[in-house]
């Protein structure tokens, strides 16, 4: 595609859609750019509910949420390249995403003479990785470094500096204050996500409920239990009539924004691979993730995440899919079902719980 040079560049299009968890991965290295060059103005495109996760972003940078559905096939795609070319004079597209509607959005504006890079998404290691038989069962690159390798293609390198949504600080305790009083000396806050969008990957209530217990029986514990849609509430609701350390989240609607507030203060999370996970690594909180159908090894391990945070067992069947979309082959889900309750509270447990 025709590019301008570098230093040429002032207006810079970045578009991802997709998942939730899959925005909240790019937004780190979005920061880190936006910071990296403040004469340059960045746009990113996504659809409007992930619009929200991007608190407190730099001045350079507008986040723009659509309804993909008003920008339907070619055409529609053809249009809004028209838009945004007219209305913000992009001169230079990023696709986080390379899927057909951003391979179209490449080509319109290539079209147009604007520079073009995309995202590689690693397709063909990914189904190596996940194959039934002969898997190559190796570490792929992190989702969030293919994402700053598209930035490097396109002569944005920026340092890594982000740390939290919230900087070196927290969030203030009066954007949750409807959920809960402020963090009190001596108090340990747990935030759990038991939920998934897949079966395969969902540790099962029954085991998580001994999970929760172990905890609730400790002093001075909070577990603020997260999830949405009437099912979860209900799901939650009947842990928190059992245990009364926890906090039904499902029911607070606190807003993305609030989540990432008091997430920021609590010591630890339990999550699935989903995208709570990557909620939480954009506050910096240490995450214990647990894996079934899928592996960290597809590269979406949470960023800041340690490996030896990933509660998983050691099956050949594993992973079965990238995204745990696949029916269980075996039919148990023992990739879930196998993992021991004691397991992830021995990996939650600080120091200073006694066992």
């Amino acid at each position: 595609m025709p590019r301008n040079k570098g230093n040429d560049w002032r207006h810079i299009l970045i578009a991802r859609f997709s998942a939730l968890g899959d925005i909240a991965m790019t937004l780190p290295g979005v920061y880190n750019v936006c910071r990296a060059y403040p004469d340059r103005n960045f746009y990113f495109l996504t659809r409007k509910h992930p619009a929200a996760l991007f608190v407190n972003a730099p001045e350079n940078l507008t986040v723009i949420g659509i309804d993909t559905a008003d920008y339907k096939g070619p055409t529609g795609m053809w249009r809004l390249v028209s838009e945004f070319s007219k209305k913000y004079g992009i001169d230079f597209f990023i696709d986080l995403h390379d899927v057909l509607r951003t391979q179209l959005m490449r080509l319109f504006f290539g079209l147009r003479g604007v520079g073009t890079e995309k995202i590689d998404k690693g397709r063909r290691e990914k189904a190596r990785l996940t194959r039934r038989k002969n898997k190559t069962l190796v570490q792929l690159k992190p989702t969030v470094e293919r994402y700053d390798d598209v930035f490097r293609a396109a002569g944005l390198d920026a340092p890594d500096t982000f740390r939290s949504v919230f900087g070196a600080g927290k969030g203030d305790p009066a954007d949750f204050a409807t959920v809960t009083a402020p963090k009190a000396p001596g108090e340990h806050w747990l935030a759990v996500a038991p939920f998934a969008k897949h079966p395969g990957k969902i540790y099962p209530l029954d085991q998580l409920e001994k999970v929760i217990e172990e905890f609730n029986s400790l002093p001075d514990r909070k577990i603020f239990m997260f999830g949405f849609g009437k099912e979860e509430e209900a799901a939650i609701d009947e842990m928190a009539r059992k245990y009364p350390a926890v906090v039904n989240m499902a029911s607070a609607r606190l807003g993305i924004a609030g989540e990432l507030s008091l997430l920021s203060h609590c010591d630890v999370m339990l999550s699935m691979d989903s995208f709570n996970m990557h909620l939480a690594s954009l506050v910096g909180l240490r995450t214990v993730s647990v894996w079934g159908a899928t592996h960290p090894y597809t590269g979406f391990l949470g960023r800041g995440q340690r490996e030896e945070d990933a509660v998983q067992l050691d099956m050949t069947c594993r992973p079965c899919s990238v995204f745990g979309d696949k029916p269980c082959f075996r039919g148990d889900l023992h990739c879930m079902r196998g993992i021991s309750p004691r397991t992830i509270v021995q990996r939650l447990r600080t120091p200073s719980d006694k066992p």
